[in-house]
């Protein structure tokens, strides 16, 4: 059909002045029921009843029908896809010359017909609109007999409120004013056989050595940084017999204490020492992870209740290549000294000094700190954003800084990554400040069935700012449903 829409709908030919409840087509013959016209994903969704119980065309005559939405003044329109009723003779003349339209129907073979109808979304449907259908009742040839566009009724667009609050409830960290923190490291000194006497250009000890010394200077040398400990670990590997294990392990770890008490003053007791005479749980995770010949025999053996000494001896006697496969790859790995430094880092007493800090090594603030220095800034802020965002980079796994980004992130209306921050928080029942943000985070979402839940156990659980939140929510809800109710033929609503 040729696009003759816009100016039959300008002459306004057989428009209605004033919609009624049931609004009829060619002659009262098409009752029109429930339309509702809404937005969704971008398109713009008609759906309304038609009622052709008692319409007669005749056998040779077809009935076209094509809502459409116009402005005001008709020089914009948007038409949905036509319904064809043909009479007998019309019907099947279609399928002879095998010329069928999409929705044909022949006359008699439907009464009732939900209409369900899509077209692209328009800008100027932010203005008020009309529903009008155009029909047509064509004849022999296609020949026009009467023609006419019903003005059904005006559309509104409206849109269902949005959940609105600031009221986003941060949480002050607790516990963490003193600031401990632990740097650990793996050193391989080599000595030679049966010997505890460290040789610092002996194999790769110059290496190893420059290590430790340059992890210690990287704490030592930081003036916001007391070190409080630092703790050696001596491991030998599972050869030769555990009690001469046992003197190497103790031996070699107080050799590695009385080099680095040559290097530093540090004061009495700060460096501790402690020993494994053999590390059955690094040769373990060798085997574990390897694709070695018997290795479930091998690990069997290792968790077995044997003593060091038989445990090996077995493994050597009944598996003696993997035996010196192991020996020559793994137990030299084995023969190591863990090591870890122990610090405080001092307290920062303005928010300027705070802020500095963050900007440059923000791992040396404390939450607290973080919460300070964001307590100066409007929520929502994108200074106030980064303040959060950069204190759950330092502390991920913890609920109090994952909570708050939460909070900053509905705040600066990022719900998705205020999803993300929650997702990481544990269900706990009993958690208020966390249930009541994950009912913000629904109701600003729009599942208000869900944020009714989570914002009543808040308001149970005294969160001043719930039973407001709540109040709104089932406002909301109340609202929604009648928007998307049944209307009126004169309350047509597009909702967004």
């Amino acid at each position: 059909m040729k696009k003759i829409l816009l100016p039959i709908i300008c002459l306004g030919v057989a428009a209605s002045a004033a919609a009624a409840p049931v609004t009829s087509l060619v002659k009262g013959r098409v009752p029109v029921s429930d339309i509702k016209v809404k937005r969704v994903d971008g398109s713009v969704r008609l759906t309304m009843d038609l009622d052709f119980s008692d319409i007669s065309v005749g056998r040779d005559r077809q009935l076209t029908i094509i809502p459409v939405v116009h402005n005001a003044d008709s020089t914009e329109a948007l038409e949905f896809h036509q319904i064809d009723i043909a009479g007998h003779n019309i019907y099947y003349s279609h399928l002879r010359n095998k010329d069928i339209p999409p929705y044909l129907y022949k006359q008699g073979s439907v009464k009732d017909l939900q209409y369900v109808g899509e077209i692209t979304d328009a800008g100027w449907l932010d203005e008020d609109a009309t529903l009008s259908v155009y029909y047509r009742v064509g004849g022999c040839c296609d020949a026009t007999v009467e023609e006419g566009v019903d003005r059904v009724a005006p559309l509104r667009p409206r849109a269902v409120p949005r959940f609105k609050s600031t009221a986003f409830n941060y949480v002050a960290p607790v516990g963490d004013t003193v600031k401990t923190r632990e740097l650990k490291k793996t050193a391989y000194i080599d000595f030679p056989v049966d010997q505890t006497v460290i040789y610092p250009d002996y194999r790769r000890n110059t290496v190893e050595l420059a290590k430790i010394q340059a992890t210690i200077d990287s704490v030592r040398n930081d003036a916001d940084i007391t070190i409080t400990e630092v703790g050696l670990k001596g491991f030998a590997s599972p050869e030769s017999p555990y009690k001469h294990n046992t003197e190497l392990a103790i031996g070699r770890t107080d050799a590695l204490q009385h080099h680095i008490q040559q290097l530093y003053r540090f004061p009495k007791g700060v460096i501790t020492t402690a020993y494994e005479p053999e590390d059955w749980a690094g040769l373990r995770r060798f085997v574990e992870e390897s694709n070695i010949d018997h290795r479930d025999e091998i690990l069997a053996i290792i968790d077995s209740d044997l003593a060091p000494d038989p445990k090996e001896a077995k493994i050597k006697a009944d598996y003696p290549t993997e035996y010196r496969f192991m020996l020559q790859n793994w137990y030299p790995a084995l023969r190591h000294t863990d090591y870890k430094i122990d610090y405080i880092i001092r307290q920062y007493n303005t928010i300027d000094e705070i802020l500095a800090v963050m900007a440059t090594e923000p791992q040396k603030l404390s939450l607290s700190e973080f919460y300070r220095a964001a307590q100066t800034m409007q929520p929502g802020s994108p200074e106030f954003t980064e303040v959060m965002e950069t204190a759950v980079r330092m502390y991920p796994s913890d609920p109090t800084a994952n909570l708050n980004a939460a909070n900053a992130a509905m705040s600066a209306g990022d719900y998705d990554r205020a999803a993300y921050y929650l997702n990481r928080i544990a269900d706990d029942d009993t958690d208020a400040a966390v249930i009541y943000a994950r009912g913000m985070l629904a109701a600003l979402r729009g599942d208000f069935d869900l944020a009714e839940q989570l914002l009543s156990q808040a308001a149970r659980l005294k969160v001043a700012d719930a039973p407001a939140a709540l109040q709104q929510v089932r406002n909301l809800r109340q609202t929604k449903a009648e928007l998307e109710g049944p209307q009126s033929s004169r309350d047509f609503i597009i909702i967004d």
